[in-house]
């Protein structure tokens, strides 16, 4: 994690915790690798993503690594439409063998999921003799890529249509503003991690 003008305010092992963090954004893996104890690592973890100051140095640690990398909303995109325009037949022969590996476009090379490739023989002991190969790909699974899509853009593809009827009381109406941005926070920290 680069150095962050609240980092100082951090103690060392609420530090550590901010980095262990970042490795798979697990906070009860995190707390245990920053030196927490393994049976109350969960419960740490949800206390002190809840400490402004631990959240305000995870989420500039989260926008430093992007800008780092380089990865933003239009690169994800980007990469989910390489995969949509996937043809077979950029990777096949006239005979519809397959091309040589070198021979496929780069996006079929970063993409595909799986190659399994098998030898295939006639006859028994002795006799036996290899008659070619069976290749077998996988590629990425379109429809799920599609899905990926229609949510990265919001065209509302993929959303169940539910309808209410009759009146909807809640709390919020009873509450100020500030009570309410403050319910709205708490929420947020308590989602659950992925």
């Amino acid at each position: 994690m680069a150095a962050n003008k609240d980092s100082h305010l951090l103690t060392t092992q609420q530090a550590e915790f901010v980095r262990q963090y970042l490795i798979d954004m697990n906070g009860t893996q995190a707390a245990i690798r920053a030196g927490y104890s393994e049976k109350t690592a969960r419960s740490q973890a949800e206390r002190l993503k809840k400490i402004p100051k631990i959240a305000t140095a995870i989420a500039q640690a989260v926008d430093e690594r992007a800008e780092r990398i380089k990865v933003d909303a239009d690169y994800v995109l980007q990469r989910l439409l390489e995969i949509d325009q996937m043809d077979v037949i950029d990777i096949l022969k006239e005979d519809g063998s397959f091309k040589h590996i070198s021979d496929w476009p780069k996006v079929w090379r970063q993409y595909i999921q799986g190659m399994d490739l098998s030898e295939l023989w006639e006859g028994r002991g002795d006799e036996r003799e290899m008659v070619g190969f069976l290749k077998k790909i996988k590629w990425p699974d379109k429809v799920k890529n599609l899905e990926l899509i229609g949510k990265h853009v919001d065209v509302q593809a993929f959303k169940d249509k539910v309808e209410h009827e009759g009146t909807i009381e809640h709390q919020a109406a009873k509450m100020t503003e500030d009570q309410i941005d403050e319910r709205i926070r708490r929420l947020a920290s308590e989602a659950p991690e992925s």
